[in-house]
């Protein structure tokens, strides 16, 4: 089972306290985009296998949303900050470097 920290209240809880939110740092695209920006926000989203950015929302505790890094396949929890965060903590994309070298980097 998936267990998080949620960075705004400190509880570590599993999974079924949590309420998943999708894809983290999505351009958002309004009035004045494209058709073809607005599908992509709408429809397009990555699903790698490895490392990935995610929304969660502490639905049974403080209700807050935050961001989560985790690898898709091992299950490993790099870390959790904010959702006000526009892009991963430098400290929290150091530790996912130090453990796979060999990944290309958010974005």
């Amino acid at each position: 089972m998936l267990t998080l920290t949620c960075p705004l209240c400190g509880a570590t809880v599993e999974e079924t306290e949590l309420a998943p939110g999708g894809e983290a740092h999505l351009k958002r695209f309004g009035p004045g985009s494209s058709d073809a920006e607005f599908e992509s926000y709408m429809f397009n989203r990555k699903n790698p296998k490895g490392v990935h950015f995610e929304r969660w929302r502490h639905a049974y505790g403080c209700g807050k949303w935050f961001l989560a890094a985790r690898d898709t396949v091992t299950w490993e929890v790099f870390g959790t900050y904010p959702a006000q965060t526009t892009e991963p903590p430098a400290d929290l994309v150091a530790k996912i470097k130090a453990k796979r070298p060999t990944w290309e980097g958010y974005k």
